[in-house]
């Protein structure tokens, strides 16, 4: 699938820690897309542009916030947008802005957090826009070691913003997810290699050397999901993978990935998804451009 998405070579280069764009527009034209760098994108007066994000698909409201993580597919489209006056404003910084080593320290867990969760694309609420917009518009204004302090400043308001939404599913992301913990790990590998097979609560509890109750208390805290939320979540990742990618029919999809029962396949991706598997496909497939 990624051969077919435009691969950007954008215009940030070694010497610069970041770069700012501000654009007017009455629609969008730019290809779906991946690139290497990190992307914060503000999007104001939109309402009816289709987002894509990964595997995610949904129409926008007037105003949004959304971080995009290295090579994670993602585009605007002016769909059922109409509106004249458009405002984007796009920050993308290297990777390397903050060097690993020093992204591990105690003191900077939310924004690892947050640059965790990028992999995937995150969504802001709107309260996090009212306060943070006025701030982001304004980083063009500041130059120098000031412009690096307060992007740093807007990251860590954004790391620790409530109501934020992960948009494209786990398994479909290239980049594999870190948890800080052990157990998970072995549980999250666990689930990736079987997740086309029946898999019970007491085995998954018996990797993590844990009694069930503990498991599901522990799986919880930790991802904000149950086993049978993050198993389903891998399921839908390899389904829209195969939905995108393969020829196979929606039923040959479902029952490879998981789902043997069709009428509760269904239900599940229409609730997460917000469409059925057909319109899935057909709308993803639609904003893809072959290079």
């Amino acid at each position: 699938m990624f051969k077919e998405v435009l691969r950007e070579i954008t215009p940030l280069t070694i010497n610069d820690c970041f770069t700012f764009f501000s654009r007017k527009k009455k629609e969008f034209t730019f290809p779906l897309h991946t690139h290497e760098e990190y992307e914060l994108n503000l999007i104001l007066n939109a309402a009816g542009t289709k987002r894509v994000i990964g595997d995610h698909v949904d129409v926008i409201d007037p105003e949004e916030l959304v971080f995009v993580g290295p090579n994670l597919p993602h585009g605007w489209f002016t769909h059922e947008c109409e509106s004249q006056e458009i405002h984007e404003i796009t920050i993308q910084f290297h990777r390397e802005l903050i060097s690993s080593t020093f992204l591990q320290k105690n003191q900077l867990l939310h924004i690892r957090n947050l640059f965790e969760a990028a992999k995937r694309g995150v969504l802001f609420s709107h309260e996090t826009i009212q306060q943070l917009a006025p701030r982001i518009m304004a980083l063009d204004k500041r130059s120098g070691f000031d412009s690096i302090l307060e992007l740093l400043s807007i990251l860590h308001d954004l790391s620790i913003s409530r109501n934020t939404r992960m948009l494209s599913d786990i398994t479909f992301i290239k980049e594999t997810q870190s948890f800080n913990s052990r157990r998970l790990e072995r549980v999250f590998d666990y689930l990736n290699r079987n997740f086309d097979k029946e898999i019970r609560l007491t085995e998954v509890a018996r990797i993590a050397n844990m009694s069930e109750v503990s498991f599901s208390r522990f799986i919880k805290t930790h991802t904000g999901c149950t086993l049978t939320e993050s198993l389903t979540e891998i399921r839908l990742g390899h389904v829209s993978r195969m939905l995108i990618d393969t020829s196979h029919s929606i039923a040959e999809i479902a029952n490879k990935c998981g789902f043997h029962n069709m009428a509760n396949f269904n239900k599940i991706f229409r609730a997460k998804k917000g469409c059925s598997p057909r319109e899935f496909k057909r709308n993803y497939v639609g904003q893809r451009v072959f290079v």
